[in-house]
């Protein structure tokens, strides 16, 4: 039998105890860290998703508005698929959004996934006791009103029977059979007592699940690929990529699925690339692929299935291609300056197609040219990228002379060969209207001396960002009570000079009908504003 423990030996396991409990809490803000971070990832790629599929759908709008015969029923059924998804969509989106407006309300950000640790929030939301409150009933009922029409809508056609089939098993809200053979409700597995970052994560995950999803049966229903035939030999092997192109240095990851998609049917052999795949990429019904996507530009895909039907060797071959794109950092077209362009000046463009070579990008439009001038820190700068342009309106091209916008034409080539173009009006300018002053500036008095030595100037202003000097070619100047004298050039002349002479003190003078030139362009310039001031002693 064992003594009694000494104090020092009690205070030992009591360092023991806390520096574990330790251990638990720091495991804890791990997990939940790598929670969020997981929740930033599907965001991220939940967005692309979405924006991956309003393209589609555009893109069968056009089609619908060219073909209605052939593709008006296609877009009525694909309507109908993006209205019960996207309600799901946005009201998980509110959820979510409910979450973190109550760990705000306390003070917590977003981004501090360790303080997302709650385990009250959605218990509190969905449950009021063992019962659901109707915001869980609500949860309860989105899920299968969405699961129940994605269903009855993708049913009525045989291509999409197993698409129907996936929608109907990720979206279950059914009972769920835990390892102590206790089944528990849906919500109660998923959110009863859950941490809010764990909560939030799953809510984006059927996210992306919804998005996948709908993704695979609009690309389905257009391409219409699958074939319902009784023999192997009829088969067509599908790539279905999880995303219609890759960045440089990452992986490719997709399916490889057979028109029929039987899920007792299993490959004997797949060779992609000219490597045999491992059991593990070998699944029921499909074949899991995984490898790097390698350098920007146009890859392939060809290998073969293998099976045994009737004791004879069936090969189906697979030939695809995908698309790798670097990282868009920058808009296809963007003005350095502002929305328009300015008759009478260069404009300094910038003009891209992102994931085009610059040397596969070609513009036409007129006065445009490579090259562009900028003003850095009061100082001319000459940019010669590859992504530098510049549309000279200093005298405008013949095919411009009274336009009210130019058009940027920008063609890119692909890596397949396929031109893609890119038209963007820009609205032409005129030029401000310039300052007059008196060397450089805006008198509200002067001396008769420091009048008949100075020299009548204009300027556009510190709004105006383009670098174009102006010269006076006259102007008229008007004392008060004396009378009025034309100038020629930007100096006083003789008779003008008298006139200042007989001005008495106080006297107002003005100087109107300031004509100006832009040096280095040919663009008429408007008249500058009046200079007034008074002659004082």
């Amino acid at each position: 039998m064992a003594g009694k423990e000494s104090p020092r030996q009690k205070m030992i396991n009591m360092m023991y105890l806390i520096f574990i409990a330790m251990l638990a809490l720091n495991l804890s803000k791990q997990i939940l860290q790598s929670f969020g971070t997981m929740n930033e990832e599907l965001t991220d790629t939940n967005i692309e998703l979405v924006d991956r599929n309003n393209q589609f759908m555009q893109g069968l709008e056009e089609k619908a508005q060219e073909q209605a015969e052939k593709y008006l029923d296609l877009k009525l059924k694909a309507d109908s698929i993006r209205e019960v998804s996207t309600g799901l969509y946005d009201y998980l989106e509110s959820v979510k959004e409910g979450a973190y407006l109550k760990a705000e309300s306390k003070g917590i950000q977003r981004s501090n996934y360790s303080k997302l640790d709650n385990t009250a929030h959605f218990t509190q939301e969905f449950f009021d006791g063992e019962e659901l409150k109707p915001e869980g009933q609500e949860f309860i009922d989105q899920m299968d009103n969405f699961r129940n029409s994605f269903v009855q809508i993708a049913s009525s056609d045989p291509k999409l029977v197993s698409i129907a089939e996936e929608v109907s098993s990720k979206f279950d809200t059914g009972d769920i059979s835990t390892e102590d053979g206790k089944p528990r409700r849906y919500l109660d597995y998923h959110y009863k007592e859950m941490p809010l970052i764990v909560g939030i994560t799953k809510l984006s995950l059927l996210q992306s699940t919804l998005q996948n999803i709908e993704a695979q049966l609009l690309s389905t229903m257009l391409e219409g690929k699958l074939k319902i035939e009784a023999s192997l030999t009829n088969f067509d092997a599908i790539v279905v990529p999880d995303k219609s192109s890759f960045f440089a240095g990452e992986n490719f990851t997709g399916r490889i699925i057979l028109g029929k998609n039987d899920p007792t049917l299993r490959a004997d052999k797949v060779i992609i690339n000219g490597n045999e795949l491992d059991d593990e990429s070998m699944q029921q019904g499909q074949t899991l692929l995984s490898f790097p996507a390698g350098g920007v530009g146009t890859k392939n895909i060809e290998g073969e299935f293998q099976f045994t039907e009737e004791g004879e060797l069936i090969s189906i071959p697979v030939s695809t291609s995908y698309e790798v794109v670097p990282k868009p950092n920058k808009a296809t077209i963007s003005a350095d300056k502002m929305n328009v362009v300015y008759n009478g000046v260069s404009n300094p463009f910038t003009i891209s197609f992102p994931g085009i070579d610059a040397n596969k990008v070609s513009v036409n439009t007129p006065g445009l040219k490579k090259g562009k001038t900028i003003i850095e820190k009061g100082r001319k700068k000459k940019l010669t990228g590859s992504s530098d342009y510049e549309l000279d309106l200093s005298e405008l091209p013949p095919q411009l002379r009274g336009k009210k916008q130019v058009i940027i034409n920008v063609t890119g080539t692909l890596p397949s060969g396929q031109k893609v173009t890119s038209k963007i009006p820009f609205r032409i300018k005129s030029l401000p209207v310039p300052y007059g002053t008196l060397d450089r500036t805006k008198p509200k008095s002067l001396k008769k001396s420091e009048l008949t030595s100075s020299t009548v100037t204009a300027t556009f202003g510190e709004d105006f960002d383009f670098d174009l000097p102006l010269r006076v070619r006259g102007f008229k100047i008007t004392v008060a009570g004396v009378g009025s004298q034309v100038v020629s050039g930007n100096e006083l002349d003789g008779q003008a000079k008298s006139l200042v002479q007989r001005a008495r003190n106080n006297t107002i003078v003005t100087i109107t009908d300031i004509q100006t030139r832009a040096i280095g362009s040919t663009t008429e310039i408007k008249e500058a504003t009046d200079i007034s001031f008074v002659i004082v002693n």
